[in-house]
């Protein structure tokens, strides 16, 4: 874990199904008045350059939010979304992507709070530097997430979203996000909590999924984007899914109806589709 940089991933389709979910969360839960707490374990280095440095060696953005930057036929929320990451490209050049914690920051507002984890000591390092001008709104914490969960939860104000979005790259991890997502619960039941996770060749990956729901409960929303086929060599990803407990009222209707758009732009082959399923109480 201690390795990896979200950086070479920046911008690929499984950011693009990530943040248009987490867009839509947070349209939703601003829409109270009350002050709201995101809660990112997992944060990156909060934004990336993608015509240079990591993301520029894989280019994994030109698979993913590229195949949406011009297009003229974007459903509201994926426009929303697109329009997000056109604020960190003001010459209508993309060159820059916001990562989950710019994400949220943008949506939130002046009296809602953010409180980041990053243990990468490079990362947390750029993730500090990009909320220097924040220390009142942001709290950037150089330590582990999972451990962290527990004390970061529940908000003062009751109302907060949480996002746990490790790497998956320790066999620790598939274990840890369902551990983490109980506590997350267990620690504020009412809260609304987004575990991303990513479809891989590997059994482990395979089951994430089943577990992340039966740990969800009763009111949960369940969503996932395929690419493409697995490769033939079984490496690589080939799409990626959240398991969203508490969803906002209309929030899973929203994200349903801009599915099938999302298979059409992202499709790598013909072995894309999506997943979809909710239960709300």
């Amino acid at each position: 874990m201690l390795s990896y940089r979200h950086g070479f991933h920046a911008g690929n389709h499984a950011d693009v199904l990530k943040h248009v979910v987490l867009l839509r969360l947070l349209r939703h839960l601003t829409q109270k008045e009350k002050p709201l707490l995101f809660v990112d374990t997992h944060a990156g280095a909060g934004s990336y350059s993608l015509d240079d440095g990591f993301a520029a060696r894989n280019a994994e953005y030109t698979s993913g939010i590229t195949r949406l930057w011009q297009r003229q036929d974007l459903p509201p929320p994926i426009e929303d979304y697109v329009a997000l990451v056109g604020g960190f490209n003001t010459d209508g050049v993309l060159r820059r992507y916001p990562g989950s914690p710019r994400v949220a920051a943008s949506a939130l507002r002046a009296h809602d709070r953010l409180r980041l984890f990053e243990l990468h000591s490079t990362e947390s390092t750029v993730l500090r530097d990009e909320f220097a001008d924040e220390p009142r709104r942001v709290r950037v914490d150089a330590s582990d997430g999972f451990a962290g969960l527990a004390a970061a939860l529940p908000p003062v104000s009751r109302r907060g979203l949480t996002l746990i979005d490790p790497s998956y790259e320790m066999a620790d991890d598939y274990r840890a996000v369902v551990k983490a997502l109980r506590t997350a619960m267990e620690r504020f039941a009412t809260g609304t909590c987004a575990v991303w996770y990513p479809m891989l060749a590997r059994r482990e990956s395979q089951e994430l999924p089943a577990r992340l729901v039966r740990a969800a409960g009763s009111d949960y929303l369940h969503v996932a984007l395929q690419v493409r086929a697995p490769a033939a060599d079984r490496f690589g990803l080939h799409g990626s899914g959240l398991v969203v407990v508490n969803p906002p009222w209309k929030a899973p209707a929203e994200i349903e109806a801009v599915l099938p758009f999302l298979v059409d732009a992202l499709a790598q082959d013909d072995a894309a589709r999506f997943t979809y399923d909710a239960c709300q109480t």
